[in-house]
C-alpha cells in the first residue's frame, strides 16, 4: 500500500471507468452481506431444485458468505461482459427449423471462462497502480459464488423471474464475473425490480422449469439437462426439448427487456465451425476427434462426446421423419455407450411412430 491511505470513495468511483477500459460493460461493488439470498439457496436445496448437481451443496455457506470462502475479503467487484453478435431473432431460425440444431447462444463463441480472468486480472492491475499491491481473487464460475446475487447487490441489474440477471440498458444477455478483495470498498446502490406483472418468461419456458415467478426447478430446465445431467434425460421431457441440443434461450428471448440488450464488440464471440447454422445430421455425424477439435476452446467442451450424443440423438427424435435421419441413428445403434444406446433406440422409435 502506498504512505498515504487511498480515497476509497473515489476508488470505488473509478473503477467502473477502469473496468470498462479493460473490456467489461459495467462494474459495481458489492457488500459482503447477501441478505436473503442465502435462505433462498438452502430452500432451493432442500426442494430438490438442484437436481445432481451436488457441488451446490458442497460448500455449504461459503456459497453465500464471500469472506468464508475467501478470507480477508472486505468486498466483491462484480463485472458484467455483454456477448450478443447478431441480432436476437437470429436465434429463431433454428429453433423453427427441426431440422437443424440449436445452442445457447453464450455457447457459440469462444469459452468466456478465461477471457473473463483474464480480464479481471487487467482490471485488478489497473486498481494496483492506484492503491499498491492488494489482495484479491478472481471468480467467473471457478468456484462457489453466487454471482447474481452479488451482481445485484453492485447494482449492475435485478434478478428477474426467470432467474437470470436483468438490466434495463442490457437484458440478460451478459456474462458476470468478480474480483474478492481486501478493499473496504463502499458498495453500490441496487436497482430495484422492473419485472413488474410480465410473466412472458414463464409462459415460454418449454418445459415449464421456471415453476413460479423467481423460482426454477433446475430438473425441467433444459439447459440443465443437455448440460448439467450427465444421466438420461427423462423420457416424459425429450419431446419438449425439440432440437435444443446445448442450453435454451427461450426465457430470453421472450423478455422485453432483451430489446435493449446490447451487441458485444468482441470477435471472441463470433459462432465457431458454423455451429448457428448446422443442421442436426451433421453434427451427428462428428466423430469423438471432431468434437475434441471443434470444442477446443469452447463452452461446448463442457457436454462431453457422449452427452453431445446423447443430447442430437433426442434431438433427431423429435425431427420430422425421414430416411436419411433413420440411417444415421442405425449407425449410431451399437455405439459403445449404454447411454447413447438408450437414447438412439429412443429416438429410432419416435422415427417410425410419427
Amino acid at each position: 500500500m502506498p504512505a498515504t491511505t487511498p480515497d476509497f470513495d473515489a476508488l470505488s468511483r473509478d473503477i467502473p471507468t477502469w473496468a470498462r477500459e479493460s473490456g467489461f460493460s459495467a462494474c459495481g461493488v458489492a457488500p459482503l452481506e447477501l441478505g436473503e439470498a442465502g435462505k433462498r439457496l438452502e430452500s432451493w436445496l432442500a426442494r430438490g431444485f438442484h437436481g445432481d448437481m451436488q457441488y451446490m451443496r458442497r460448500h455449504g455457506t461459503r456459497r453465500y458468505r464471500p469472506g468464508e470462502l475467501e478470507p480477508g475479503t472486505l468486498s466483491v467487484i462484480s463485472v458484467r461482459m455483454d456477448y450478443l453478435r447478431n441480432e436476437m431473432s437470429e436465434a429463431l431460425v433454428p429453433l423453427g427449423d427441426p431440422q437443424r440444431a440449436f445452442i445457447s447462444r453464450y455457447a457459440l463463441g469462444r469459452d468466456y471462462h478465461k477471457l473473463m480472468r483474464r480480464q479481471l486480472a487487467r482490471l485488478a492491475g489497473r486498481i494496483a497502480t492506484v492503491v499498491g499491491p492488494f489482495g484479491y481473487r478472481a471468480f467467473c464460475d471457478s468456484a462457489p459464488v453466487m454471482e447474481k446475487p452479488l451482481a445485484a447487490l453492485a447494482g449492475l441489474g435485478w434478478i428477474g423471474k426467470h432467474t437470470n440477471l436483468l438490466c434495463r440498458e442490457a437484458g440478460s444477455y451478459f456474462f458476470l464475473g468478480e474480483l474478492y478483495t481486501d478493499l473496504p470498498l463502499p458498495p453500490a446502490t441496487p436497482v430495484s425490480d422492473h419485472c413488474g406483472d410480465c410473466r412472458a418468461c414463464l409462459d415460454a419456458c418449454p418445459t415449464g422449469a421456471i415453476v413460479a415467478p423467481y423460482q426454477l426447478d433446475a430438473r425441467l430446465c433444459i439447459s440443465y439437462l443437455t448440460i448439467e445431467s450427465r444421466g438420461p434425460i427423462p423420457k416424459a421431457l425429450r419431446p419438449l426439448l425439440g432440437n435444443r441440443i446445448f442450453g435454451c434461450d427461450d426465457c430470453q428471448l421472450v423478455c422485453p427487456w432483451n430489446r435493449f440488450a446490447r451487441r458485444s464488440d468482441r470477435p471472441d464471440f463470433d459462432p465457431r465451425h458454423g455451429l448457428d447454422t448446422a443442421s442436426l445430421l451433421e453434427l451427428f455425424a462428428w466423430n469423438e476427434r471432431d468434437f475434441e477439435e471443434r470444442t477446443r476452446g469452447s463452452a461446448l467442451r463442457r457436454v462431453g462426446f457422449e452427452g453431445w450424443l446423447r443430447n442430437l440423438a433426442v434431438a433427431l427424435g423429435n425431427a420430422p421423419p425421414a430416411p436419411e435421419v433413420e440411417a444415421a441413428l442405425l449407425a449410431r445403434q451399437q455405439h459403445t455407450s449404454e447411454l447413447v444406446r438408450e437414447h438412439v433406440a429412443w429416438a429410432l422409435a419416435r422415427q417410425r411412430e410419427a
